[in-house]
């Protein structure tokens, strides 16, 4: 099964990491280069990624016949901001949390674990 293992940041972290000498964030990423490692050798690794600033986003909105209209973000007023995520393979829910609780923002609470829906069935058949 699969699942999304979603970090967030905020404030309080932000604020954190900023204070951070170099070489301990070198270390973070030390880190997760290793997690990285260790789930694509186990095969439970689909993708990791971080994530750039919420500033540097843009929102897409469409109207039915209008071209898309493009927006600088952040998208939404929210102290809270996906900031990477990992998408990950494994046998249960159990593992998936196990995964997400070495992830260091989960200190904080801001890592959710969600399923990602299969919708195999869905879109092999024909409509209606």
């Amino acid at each position: 099964m699969k699942y999304l293992i979603l970090i967030y940041s905020n404030p309080q972290s932000r604020e954190i990491w900023d204070s951070m000498p170099e070489e301990q964030k070198a270390e973070g990423y030390r880190y997760y280069a290793g997690l990285d490692a260790e789930l694509s050798a186990s095969r439970e690794m689909i993708v990791s990624e971080a994530l750039a600033s919420p500033s540097e986003a843009f929102v897409v909105t469409t109207r039915e016949g209008q071209n898309p209209l493009v927006t600088d973000g952040p998208f939404a007023e929210a102290k809270e901001h996906l900031a990477g995520f990992f998408l990950v393979d494994c046998h249960s829910p159990r593992r998936a949390v196990q995964i997400a609780a070495r992830i260091p923002e989960s200190a904080f609470g801001l890592v959710e674990v969600r399923p990602v829906m299969d919708l195999g069935g869905v879109l092999d058949s024909e409509p209606a």
